[in-house]
């Protein structure tokens, strides 16, 4: 570890955890909650870091009836007021960006500077929040009858639910909390199982800050099973936002139960994502940018790097550069320095990973580098020549396999790069204006996000966040996407003393 961080111990008592803590909070922590004990475990050790008390279902009602109270009151603050909290909430996040980004890498195993990288990003999310917190914009419409002003404007919705991985444990939550806080909301959060010690240390960071404001129920945590917790979460109409991150499979199953109700979702799953290579590319551009959004955290983004296309002329070069590249790949304890790659998060992603190279020889994949299990939850980072017509290339796998595909022109690259249900992230490399315009156009990538010469993991927080088909279609974080926070109202005021009707329909009395 680094000198500044000695022991896991050390980091708890930094971020005010305890050995054994409640995993339910509205302000104050639920003492003894009701769902049992849950372990979390450092995935490069296999060793346990500490235990948390989960939340039952009577701790849910018990949170979820103190955050309906909470925003009666927080929906009253002014926006900017709202903001100046979000920004001291900013200002803790700084203060402990190295144990909190530390305690990111050991619960769920990126390498250090990816976990302070995390946090980085929240404090990022919060500063953006607070200029939002100024800039909740409605439009002002000319009326087509005299004496009449239209407008709209927006209010908060109520209790947002955010649901969130393992993977980036804490910065999605600062992309829907701090945004949606601005806005007036209230936060729900259930974390992963997997990442329940870096929920509990934000969480106590945003009640430092609530108590100094005498503010209690605006962030909310329930560390709570799927099955009753979640789904009470996601059945629940006092819950009318659920912003959920995650697979595919059960983003289906919540777009479902929260559509039956009538609620709205924002949803963030599954990507595929793939980057074209131009034979006029920048192959030292190519080669750090696919390095980085393959090995990248063990190739568990949603916006890893899956696909690779590369144009006939420049495969070779790239292909063998790539092989190089991978046999330098330093796996090993994420907090080490010279680590680039740290372990998979757990067994059954080991053996999710294991499972589909065994089908990817099947299909006629050839491993050119990795596919090996190293121990515990360490594997090798996996480099396949694959064919266009191989099943597996539609499925997303998450672990650190690159698929490396040879093309004859443009229209054959975007027609198998767009060839997936998912949607997320998209890159191409190229020199040529045309080609990258063709890529960008609506002939090109199909994709939320489009990148030109920079790979597909990194979005930058000012843009709004997300994909679409099986990926879900939300967007979070930067640009308008704070209108998914709140409800929208149009507004008519007649200041004439008569009543003329719109598309001048004629009503005698």
């Amino acid at each position: 570890m680094p000198s500044a961080i000695s022991s896991i111990s050390e980091i708890l008592e930094k971020l005010h955890i305890e050995a054994v803590n409640s995993g339910a909070c509205y302000g104050d922590w639920i003492p003894q909650p009701s769902g049992g004990e849950l372990e979390s475990i450092n995935p490069a050790s296999g060793e346990a870091l500490a235990k948390v008390l989960r939340a039952g279902p009577e701790d849910y009602e018990y949170v979820v009836s103190r955050a309906q109270e909470a925003f009666l009151e927080w929906r009253m603050v002014p926006a900017p007021r709202r903001g100046e909290i979000v920004r001291e909430i900013g200002n803790e996040l700084r203060a402990h960006k190295n144990e909190l980004g530390a305690l990111v890498s050991l619960e769920m195993g990126k390498i250090l500077p990816e976990g302070q990288g995390e946090v980085q990003e929240m404090i990022d999310v919060a500063d953006f929040a607070v200029g939002l917190s100024r800039q909740l914009y409605g439009l002002t419409m000319h009326s087509e009858r005299p004496g009449h002003r239209m407008y709209e404007q927006w209010h908060p919705l109520g209790i947002a639910g955010v649901i969130t991985a393992f993977n980036f444990p804490v910065a999605v939550w600062s992309w829907n909390a701090l945004i949606a806080a601005v806005c007036g909301d209230c936060v729900l959060w259930r974390p992963s199982s997997e990442t329940p010690l870096t929920a509990v240390a934000v969480q106590k960071l945003c009640n430092r800050v609530m108590e100094a404001h005498g503010l209690k129920g605006i962030f909310n945590l329930v560390i709570g099973a799927s099955n009753p917790v979640g789904e009470m979460m996601i059945r629940d109409p006092r819950v009318p936002l659920i912003s959920f991150t995650g697979s595919t499979e059960v983003g289906r199953h919540v777009a479902q139960v929260v559509a039956e109700r009538l609620g709205r979702t924002i949803l963030e799953l599954g990507g595929n994502n793939g980057i074209i290579v131009m034979d006029d590319a920048d192959a030292d551009l190519v080669l750090r940018a696919v390095v980085f959004g393959a090995v990248g955290t063990a190739g568990q983004r949603c916006t890893t790097t899956r696909r690779l296309f590369l144009e006939r002329g420049i495969a070779p070069r790239i292909t063998e550069a790539l092989v190089n590249a991978y046999k330098q790949v330093k796996i090993g304890d994420p907090l080490e320095e010279p680590t680039v790659m740290g372990p998979l998060v757990n067994r059954r992603a080991v053996d999710d990973m294991l499972d589909g190279l065994r089908r990817i020889r099947e299909q006629g994949g050839e491993i050119l580098w990795g596919g090996e299990h190293i121990m515990g939850c360490f594997v090798q980072p996996t480099l396949v020549k694959a064919r266009p017509d191989m099943p597996i290339l539609k499925e997303e796998i998450f672990a650190p396999i690159l698929y490396l595909l040879e093309f004859a022109d443009l229209d054959e690259a975007i027609h198998w790069h767009n060839d997936v249900p998912q949607g997320l992230s998209s890159a191409m490399f190229t020199g040529s204006l045309s080609s990258a315009e063709t890529f960008l156009s609506h002939r090109g990538s199909d994709c939320g996000i489009a990148n030109i010469n920079i790979g597909t993991s990194g979005a930058e927080i000012g843009g709004a966040f997300g994909g679409e088909k099986e990926t879900g279609g939300g967007r979070e974080s930067g640009s308008d996407s704070w209108k998914a926070y709140m409800r929208r109202q149009t507004n008519t005021i007649n200041w004439s003393n008569r009543l003329p009707l719109a598309q001048g329909i004629q009503f005698q009395v």
